[in-house]
Protein backbone atom coordinates (compact mmCIF):
# COMPACT_ATOMS: atom_id res chain seq x y z
CA UNK A 1 0.00 0.00 0.00
CA UNK A 2 1.34 3.42 -0.98
CA UNK A 3 0.28 6.94 0.00
CA UNK A 4 -0.11 8.83 -3.28
CA UNK A 5 -0.52 12.61 -3.52
CA UNK A 6 -3.65 13.15 -5.62
CA UNK A 7 -4.34 16.80 -4.97
CA UNK A 8 -2.42 19.98 -4.16
CA UNK A 9 -3.68 23.41 -3.20
CA UNK A 10 -2.23 26.69 -1.98
CA UNK A 11 -3.34 30.03 -0.65
CA UNK A 12 -1.50 33.26 0.14
CA UNK A 13 -3.05 36.43 1.55
CA UNK A 14 -3.82 39.27 -0.83
CA UNK A 15 -1.56 41.81 0.85
CA UNK A 16 1.93 41.78 -0.69
CA UNK A 17 4.74 43.46 1.24
CA UNK A 18 7.83 44.21 -0.84
CA UNK A 19 11.38 44.88 0.26
CA UNK A 20 10.84 48.47 -0.80
CA UNK A 21 7.91 48.70 1.61
CA UNK A 22 10.09 47.40 4.45
CA UNK A 23 12.83 49.88 3.65
CA UNK A 24 10.47 52.69 4.66
CA UNK A 25 10.44 51.48 8.28
CA UNK A 26 13.72 49.56 8.59
CA UNK A 27 17.31 50.50 7.82
CA UNK A 28 17.55 48.22 4.80
CA UNK A 29 17.00 48.12 1.04
CA UNK A 30 15.67 45.83 -1.66
CA UNK A 31 19.21 45.24 -2.88
CA UNK A 32 20.49 44.24 0.57
CA UNK A 33 17.58 41.92 1.37
CA UNK A 34 17.61 40.21 -2.02
CA UNK A 35 21.39 39.74 -2.11
CA UNK A 36 21.44 38.25 1.39
CA UNK A 37 18.26 36.13 1.25
CA UNK A 38 16.87 35.82 -2.28
CA UNK A 39 13.61 37.44 -1.11
CA UNK A 40 11.79 40.22 -2.96
CA UNK A 41 8.36 40.08 -1.31
CA UNK A 42 6.15 38.29 1.20
CA UNK A 43 2.39 37.99 1.71
CA UNK A 44 0.80 39.20 4.95
CA UNK A 45 -2.48 37.96 6.44
CA UNK A 46 -5.30 40.45 6.79
CA UNK A 47 -6.27 41.50 10.29
CA UNK A 48 -9.28 39.16 10.26
CA UNK A 49 -7.31 36.17 8.87
CA UNK A 50 -5.88 33.45 11.12
CA UNK A 51 -3.89 30.32 10.32
CA UNK A 52 -7.03 28.18 10.04
CA UNK A 53 -8.43 30.52 7.37
CA UNK A 54 -5.30 30.14 5.24
CA UNK A 55 -5.31 26.37 5.83
CA UNK A 56 -8.99 26.03 4.91
CA UNK A 57 -8.55 27.85 1.59
CA UNK A 58 -5.57 25.71 0.58
CA UNK A 59 -7.30 22.51 1.74
CA UNK A 60 -10.44 23.22 -0.27
CA UNK A 61 -8.41 23.54 -3.48
CA UNK A 62 -6.42 20.36 -2.77
CA UNK A 63 -9.61 18.37 -2.20
CA UNK A 64 -11.09 19.73 -5.41
CA UNK A 65 -8.03 18.72 -7.44
CA UNK A 66 -8.00 15.26 -5.85
CA UNK A 67 -11.71 14.73 -6.50
CA UNK A 68 -12.14 13.81 -2.83
CA UNK A 69 -15.04 14.98 -0.68
CA UNK A 70 -14.22 16.30 2.79
CA UNK A 71 -16.60 13.67 4.16
CA UNK A 72 -14.34 10.98 2.72
CA UNK A 73 -11.33 12.10 4.75
CA UNK A 74 -10.13 9.85 7.55
CA UNK A 75 -7.56 12.23 9.02
CA UNK A 76 -6.60 15.91 8.86
CA UNK A 77 -3.08 17.00 9.82
CA UNK A 78 -2.19 20.69 10.07
CA UNK A 79 1.49 21.49 10.39
CA UNK A 80 1.93 24.90 11.96
CA UNK A 81 4.06 26.86 14.41
CA UNK A 82 1.49 29.66 14.52
CA UNK A 83 -1.81 28.02 15.58
CA UNK A 84 -5.06 29.93 16.02
CA UNK A 85 -4.93 29.19 19.76
CA UNK A 86 -2.16 28.35 22.20
CA UNK A 87 -2.37 24.61 22.81
CA UNK A 88 -6.07 23.92 22.38
CA UNK A 89 -8.16 23.59 20.38
CA UNK A 90 -5.92 22.37 17.60
CA UNK A 91 -6.01 24.34 14.38
CA UNK A 92 -6.70 21.05 12.60
CA UNK A 93 -10.01 20.71 14.43
CA UNK A 94 -11.05 24.19 13.32
CA UNK A 95 -10.22 23.26 9.72
CA UNK A 96 -12.10 19.96 10.12
CA UNK A 97 -15.26 21.79 11.20
CA UNK A 98 -15.08 24.34 8.38
CA UNK A 99 -14.58 21.60 5.80
CA UNK A 100 -17.42 19.58 7.39
CA UNK A 101 -15.16 16.54 7.34
CA UNK A 102 -17.45 14.67 9.71
CA UNK A 103 -15.55 11.34 9.64
CA UNK A 104 -12.04 12.71 10.08
CA UNK A 105 -9.74 12.73 13.04
CA UNK A 106 -7.74 15.93 13.32
CA UNK A 107 -4.49 16.98 14.98
CA UNK A 108 -1.72 19.53 14.64
CA UNK A 109 1.87 18.62 13.79
CA UNK A 110 4.35 20.85 15.61
CA UNK A 111 7.75 20.59 13.93
CA UNK A 112 8.15 24.19 12.73
CA UNK A 113 9.64 24.47 9.24
CA UNK A 114 9.90 20.66 8.97
CA UNK A 115 6.20 20.29 9.79
CA UNK A 116 4.96 19.40 6.32
CA UNK A 117 7.68 16.76 5.90
CA UNK A 118 6.66 15.27 9.26
CA UNK A 119 3.01 15.47 8.23
CA UNK A 120 3.58 13.64 4.95
CA UNK A 121 5.34 10.76 6.72
CA UNK A 122 2.65 10.65 9.42
CA UNK A 123 -0.04 10.44 6.75
CA UNK A 124 1.92 7.79 4.86
CA UNK A 125 2.31 5.71 8.03
CA UNK A 126 -1.42 5.82 8.72
CA UNK A 127 -2.11 4.75 5.15
CA UNK A 128 0.48 1.95 5.12
CA UNK A 129 -0.91 0.57 8.37
CA UNK A 130 -4.45 0.52 7.02
CA UNK A 131 -5.69 3.01 9.64
CA UNK A 132 -6.60 5.58 6.98
CA UNK A 133 -7.22 5.72 3.26
CA UNK A 134 -7.53 9.45 2.62
CA UNK A 135 -5.51 12.01 4.58
CA UNK A 136 -5.32 15.78 4.22
CA UNK A 137 -1.96 17.34 5.13
CA UNK A 138 -1.77 21.13 5.40
CA UNK A 139 1.17 23.41 6.16
CA UNK A 140 -0.07 26.84 7.22
CA UNK A 141 1.50 29.84 8.94
CA UNK A 142 0.76 33.43 9.92
CA UNK A 143 4.31 34.28 10.91
CA UNK A 144 3.59 38.00 10.57
CA UNK A 145 1.91 37.75 14.00
CA UNK A 146 5.09 36.54 15.74
CA UNK A 147 7.68 38.65 13.91
CA UNK A 148 9.26 41.66 15.57
CA UNK A 149 8.83 44.18 12.77
CA UNK A 150 11.51 46.45 14.23
CA UNK A 151 14.16 43.70 14.09
CA UNK A 152 15.86 43.81 10.70
CA UNK A 153 17.44 40.38 11.21
CA UNK A 154 14.08 38.58 11.24
CA UNK A 155 11.46 40.98 9.86
CA UNK A 156 12.77 40.66 6.30
CA UNK A 157 12.68 36.85 6.30
CA UNK A 158 9.12 35.71 6.96
CA UNK A 159 5.70 35.66 5.30
CA UNK A 160 2.27 34.06 5.58
CA UNK A 161 0.66 31.33 3.48
CA UNK A 162 -0.66 27.79 3.29
CA UNK A 163 -0.27 24.71 1.13
CA UNK A 164 -2.13 21.41 1.24
CA UNK A 165 -1.91 17.87 -0.13
CA UNK A 166 -4.45 15.05 -0.27
CA UNK A 167 -2.88 11.59 0.10
CA UNK A 168 -4.83 8.51 -0.97
CA UNK A 169 -4.18 4.80 -0.38
CA UNK A 170 -3.39 2.93 -3.59
CA UNK A 171 -2.17 -0.59 -4.30
CA UNK A 172 0.03 -1.92 -7.09
CA UNK A 173 1.53 1.44 -7.96
CA UNK A 174 5.06 2.83 -8.20
CA UNK A 175 3.78 6.29 -7.34
CA UNK A 176 3.60 7.70 -3.83
CA UNK A 177 5.76 8.22 -0.78
CA UNK A 178 8.75 5.89 -1.19
CA UNK A 179 10.42 6.59 2.14
CA UNK A 180 11.12 9.39 4.60
CA UNK A 181 13.54 10.32 7.34
CA UNK A 182 12.69 12.43 10.38
CA UNK A 183 15.42 13.77 12.66
CA UNK A 184 15.84 16.23 15.52
CA UNK A 185 18.61 17.96 17.46
CA UNK A 186 17.03 19.29 20.63
CA UNK A 187 20.29 20.77 21.85
CA UNK A 188 19.59 23.61 19.42
CA UNK A 189 16.12 24.32 20.79
CA UNK A 190 17.00 27.87 21.82
CA UNK A 191 18.55 28.77 18.46
CA UNK A 192 15.12 29.58 16.99
CA UNK A 193 12.52 30.33 19.64
CA UNK A 194 9.65 32.48 20.90
CA UNK A 195 10.98 33.03 24.43
CA UNK A 196 7.79 33.74 26.36
CA UNK A 197 4.11 32.84 26.30
CA UNK A 198 4.31 29.11 27.01
CA UNK A 199 4.40 27.19 30.29
CA UNK A 200 8.15 27.67 30.80
CA UNK A 201 7.82 31.45 30.81
CA UNK A 202 4.12 32.34 30.87
CA UNK A 203 2.80 35.69 29.73
CA UNK A 204 2.72 38.21 32.58
CA UNK A 205 0.75 41.37 31.92
CA UNK A 206 2.97 43.41 34.25
CA UNK A 207 6.37 42.20 33.05
CA UNK A 208 6.31 40.50 29.63
CA UNK A 209 7.98 42.58 26.94
CA UNK A 210 6.32 42.61 23.51
CA UNK A 211 9.55 41.45 21.85
CA UNK A 212 9.65 38.34 24.07
CA UNK A 213 6.45 37.15 22.37
CA UNK A 214 8.19 37.32 19.00
CA UNK A 215 10.51 34.96 17.19
CA UNK A 216 14.24 35.32 17.80
CA UNK A 217 16.99 33.45 15.96
CA UNK A 218 20.70 32.79 16.18
CA UNK A 219 21.23 33.25 12.46
CA UNK A 220 24.72 31.76 12.25
CA UNK A 221 23.86 28.58 14.16
CA UNK A 222 20.65 28.04 12.19
CA UNK A 223 22.49 28.64 8.91
CA UNK A 224 25.18 26.06 9.70
CA UNK A 225 22.58 23.54 10.86
CA UNK A 226 20.41 24.04 7.77
CA UNK A 227 23.26 23.56 5.29
CA UNK A 228 24.26 20.32 7.00
CA UNK A 229 20.63 19.16 7.31
CA UNK A 230 20.06 19.47 3.56
CA UNK A 231 23.16 17.43 2.72
CA UNK A 232 22.50 14.75 5.33
CA UNK A 233 18.87 14.37 4.26
CA UNK A 234 19.73 13.98 0.58
CA UNK A 235 22.46 11.47 1.47
CA UNK A 236 20.17 9.46 3.76
CA UNK A 237 17.35 9.23 1.24
CA UNK A 238 19.47 8.57 -1.84
CA UNK A 239 22.34 6.63 -0.32
CA UNK A 240 25.03 9.18 -1.15
CA UNK A 241 25.47 12.96 -1.18
CA UNK A 242 24.29 13.50 -4.73
CA UNK A 243 20.99 13.81 -6.53
CA UNK A 244 21.46 12.41 -10.02
CA UNK A 245 18.37 10.19 -9.82
CA UNK A 246 16.07 12.93 -8.57
CA UNK A 247 14.03 15.14 -10.90
CA UNK A 248 13.47 17.88 -8.32
CA UNK A 249 14.56 18.76 -4.79
CA UNK A 250 11.98 20.88 -3.00
CA UNK A 251 13.61 22.46 0.04
CA UNK A 252 12.12 24.53 2.81
CA UNK A 253 12.41 28.06 1.43
CA UNK A 254 14.37 29.73 4.20
CA UNK A 255 17.23 31.59 2.54
CA UNK A 256 18.76 31.24 -0.91
CA UNK A 257 22.25 31.34 0.60
CA UNK A 258 21.55 28.20 2.65
CA UNK A 259 20.51 26.28 -0.45
CA UNK A 260 23.43 27.55 -2.53
CA UNK A 261 25.90 26.60 0.21
CA UNK A 262 24.42 23.11 0.58
CA UNK A 263 24.46 22.55 -3.17
CA UNK A 264 28.13 23.53 -3.38
CA UNK A 265 29.25 21.62 -0.28
CA UNK A 266 27.52 18.37 -1.19
CA UNK A 267 28.02 18.45 -4.95
CA UNK A 268 24.35 18.86 -5.90
CA UNK A 269 23.45 20.86 -8.99
CA UNK A 270 21.63 24.02 -7.93
CA UNK A 271 19.28 23.52 -10.89
CA UNK A 272 17.84 20.48 -9.06
CA UNK A 273 16.31 22.75 -6.41
CA UNK A 274 12.94 24.35 -6.99
CA UNK A 275 12.90 27.86 -5.50
CA UNK A 276 10.08 30.33 -5.03
CA UNK A 277 11.42 32.20 -2.00
CA UNK A 278 11.64 35.40 -4.07
CA UNK A 279 7.85 35.86 -3.94
CA UNK A 280 6.82 34.21 -0.66
CA UNK A 281 9.82 34.50 1.70
CA UNK A 282 10.06 31.96 4.56
CA UNK A 283 6.59 30.55 5.28
CA UNK A 284 7.86 27.80 7.60
CA UNK A 285 5.64 24.68 7.38
CA UNK A 286 3.81 26.15 4.38
CA UNK A 287 6.88 26.61 2.18
CA UNK A 288 7.22 23.08 0.76
CA UNK A 289 3.53 22.58 -0.11
CA UNK A 290 3.41 26.10 -1.58
CA UNK A 291 6.35 25.14 -3.78
CA UNK A 292 4.78 21.83 -4.81
CA UNK A 293 1.53 23.59 -5.77
CA UNK A 294 3.53 26.12 -7.80
CA UNK A 295 5.32 23.29 -9.57
CA UNK A 296 2.06 21.52 -10.34
CA UNK A 297 0.66 24.74 -11.80
CA UNK A 298 3.72 25.13 -14.05
CA UNK A 299 3.55 21.52 -15.26
CA UNK A 300 6.86 20.58 -13.63
CA UNK A 301 5.58 17.49 -11.81
CA UNK A 302 5.31 14.68 -14.34
CA UNK A 303 4.32 11.04 -13.79
CA UNK A 304 7.37 9.02 -12.79
CA UNK A 305 9.36 12.00 -11.49
CA UNK A 306 11.28 11.37 -8.30
CA UNK A 307 10.84 14.34 -5.97
CA UNK A 308 12.75 14.86 -2.74
CA UNK A 309 11.46 17.30 -0.11
CA UNK A 310 13.80 18.67 2.57
CA UNK A 311 12.65 20.48 5.70
CA UNK A 312 14.71 22.03 8.49
CA UNK A 313 13.86 24.42 11.29
CA UNK A 314 13.12 25.14 14.93
CA UNK A 315 13.40 22.34 17.39
CA UNK A 316 15.82 21.79 15.82
CA UNK A 317 14.08 19.44 13.39
CA UNK A 318 14.88 18.22 9.91
CA UNK A 319 13.97 15.48 7.49
CA UNK A 320 12.72 14.67 4.02
CA UNK A 321 10.34 12.65 1.90
CA UNK A 322 11.22 10.77 -1.28
CA UNK A 323 8.11 10.77 -3.47
CA UNK A 324 7.50 9.10 -6.84
CA UNK A 325 5.06 11.27 -8.78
Amino acid sequence: MRAVIRGLGSYVPRKRLTNGDLSRTLETSDEWIFSHTGIRARHIAAEEEATSDLAFNAARLALEEAGVSARELDLILVATATPDHNGFPSTACIVQERLQASRAGAMDVVAACSGFVYGIETASSFIRSGSARRVLVVGAETLSRVVNWSDRNTAVLFGDGAGAAVLCAEEQTRSGVVRSILRSEGQGACDLIIPQGGTRRPFRADSTRAEDLCLIMDGRKVYNFAVRAIGETVAALLGEPGAEGVSHIVPHQANIRIIEAAAERYGIALSKFYLNIEEYANTSAASIPLALADMRGKGLLRPGDLVLTVGFGAGLTYGGNLIRW
